[in-house]
């Protein structure tokens, strides 16, 4: 895979996660089939399928990070480019996300593998005699290194996983995403995002445990709702059980995390500093921010968009 050329324009971790969300790109996946996955008593997912009939190179599952859903940008942009290349392609929605949103009583978080499981297992039985390759984005990121590296069976269709831009320490994501004024802009975004999924929640489920104010930060959010509803005895606990990069000595299924050094609230030593097994390979592009990588140059899909060209590559590298 090319190094990644940043666009002269767009230079800093900041601007490239800004311009890289923004600008949404192109996109013409046909309408989906619609699956809805039911984990336990209210709670259930909404998985869209994207059935090629010229399949012959397997599945794939995209997930989204914070905030997104199935109708995020990169996930319906990078979908359409594995559809065309052959690929039968699952975007998922995670719990009280885009579709699903109002589905579940309570809201994903970055400890969520077993949804992840049940997610893997119900494309599996679908699709027996399929290889199947996953693909998490930021918070989904950290979701699958967990996955993949707990205690658990990993189905033998699952051949290959790509985590980019996972936020595998999740203390310190959530630390500098609440705290560090140049990020102040992003918090503000996924604070906006979970409140209209808050909302959702209570008009639908209005017994369930609900935020009791409208907090300001990540860190306050995770504290006050997320650790308690998921049982864990604090926030310190949820981030230290959750952070993807002390499972990633134990993951045996081949996988690539993808991170830029200049990401705005995932520094480096989140993965240098942590155990690898021999099946994890850490990319780590000098510049792109957090899932931004517009790049100076045309790639071979005629725009800029060097994170969709490196998940082309990798999906052709592994089938191989």
């Amino acid at each position: 895979m090319k190094k990644f050329n940043p666009h002269p324009l767009i230079p800093g971790g900041v601007m490239q996660t800004i311009v890289g969300s923004q600008a949404k790109g192109e996109s013409e996946l046909p309408e989906p089939i619609y699956r809805e996955i039911r984990i336990q008593e209210n709670v259930s997912l909404v998985l869209y399928e994207y059935s090629n009939l010229g399949c012959i190179k397997g599945s794939i599952l995209l997930s989204h990070g914070m905030g997104g859903c199935s109708g995020s940008g990169y996930m319906k942009r990078i979908g359409t480019k594995l559809y065309r290349s052959g690929y039968r392609v699952f975007l998922i929605n995670q719990r009280g996300s885009g579709p699903g949103m109002g589905m579940s009583d309570s809201l994903w978080n970055g400890g969520s593998s077993e949804d992840f499981a049940a997610i893997t297992n119900f494309i599996v039985n679908l699709y027996p005699d399929s290889k199947l390759r996953i693909i998490g984005f930021s918070l989904s990121g950290n979701i699958l290194l967990k996955y993949l590296g707990e205690s658990r069976s990993i189905p033998s269709q699952v051949c290959n996983a790509l985590s980019f831009n996972p936020p595998a320490d999740l203390k310190m994501a959530s630390w500098l995403l609440s705290n560090e004024p140049r990020n102040r802009v992003f918090n503000i975004y996924y604070m906006g995002l979970i409140r209209n999924q808050i909302k959702a929640i209570k008009e639908k489920f209005p017994n369930a445990i609900l935020p009791t104010k409208l907090y300001k930060t990540i860190w306050e959010f995770d504290d006050a709702y997320t650790a308690p509803v998921n049982g864990y005895a604090d926030v310190e606990e949820y981030y230290d059980l959750c952070s993807g990069n002390r499972f990633m000595k134990s993951i045996e299924v081949p996988t690539h995390v993808v991170c830029s050094e200049d990401d705005p609230f995932i520094p480096p030593q989140v993965f240098t500093d942590w155990p690898k097994s021999e099946a994890v390979e850490y990319i780590a592009p000098e510049k792109g921010g957090h899932m931004g990588y517009i790049e100076k140059s045309k790639n071979g899909s005629g725009d800029r968009r060097w994170m969709d060209e490196f998940v082309l590559n990798w999906t052709e590298k592994s089938v191989k």
